[in-house]
């Protein structure tokens, strides 16, 4: 799981695209947090603080503490935009977390021990069909990424959920199916050579 961390917020007393601009002269981005029975909430942060939060990983699978004039709000960050000419974030939403609350959450996946798999020694490629998987964690035990294992895995061989560790009280949001995570598939060269073979193997007309 990764670290918490807090960050202190104004309330807005303005919103839409006018304000939003204004804000931002003011180096700070618009927010809001939602969620747990209670009304929206239009705030405003600290851009330089957010975006470093942003680019150190894990942004929106680590639960936050947002300071509102004293008010100290457990959020996860749900949603961001980014200006896309600048790259600059420019709004994010906060969905409230309180205590015993379990959510779903996009998980990244890592992959380990790539050496140490026959497959992808024999030229394999990793074909990932899940970078990312949805799991219901409890909010306080949000795992950072889930790991899969490639050792001994050779060419035609496939990695589903059901061969991943996860942490306890973690499950997959998908439950009815094995779904598959990645393959080790054969390599486009050896694939061009066996299609080859199979037509020079064929009977002629």
């Amino acid at each position: 799981m990764a670290q918490t961390y807090e960050l202190a917020a104004t309330v807005r007393d303005r919103v839409g695209k006018g304000a939003a601009r204004a804000l931002r002269r003011e180096h700070k981005i618009p927010a809001v947090i939602y969620g747990d029975g209670k009304a929206a909430l239009p705030i405003a942060l600290p851009i330089k603080e957010v975006s470093l939060k942003l680019l150190a990983g894990g942004f929106l699978t680590t639960v936050a503490t947002i300071d509102v004039g004293g008010d100290k709000i457990r959020v996860l960050p749900r949603d961001y935009q980014v200006d896309p000419v600048r790259d600059q974030l420019i709004h994010i939403d906060f969905l409230r977390i309180a205590a015993g609350d379990t959510i779903a959450v996009e998980v990244p996946v890592h992959f380990l021990n790539e050496a140490a798999s026959p497959g992808l020694k024999r030229g394999g490629v990793l074909n990932i069909v899940r970078h990312e998987v949805e799991l219901e964690c409890p909010a306080d035990a949000i795992p950072a990424n889930i790991e899969v294992d490639l050792t001994g895995l050779d060419i035609g061989d496939s990695v589903h959920i059901s061969a991943v560790k996860l942490p306890e009280g973690v499950t997959p949001t998908i439950s009815d199916r094995d779904f598959t995570i990645a393959t080790i598939a054969a390599p486009a060269v050896l694939t061009a050579e066996e299609a080859a073979e199979d037509a020079a193997a064929a009977p002629s007309a």
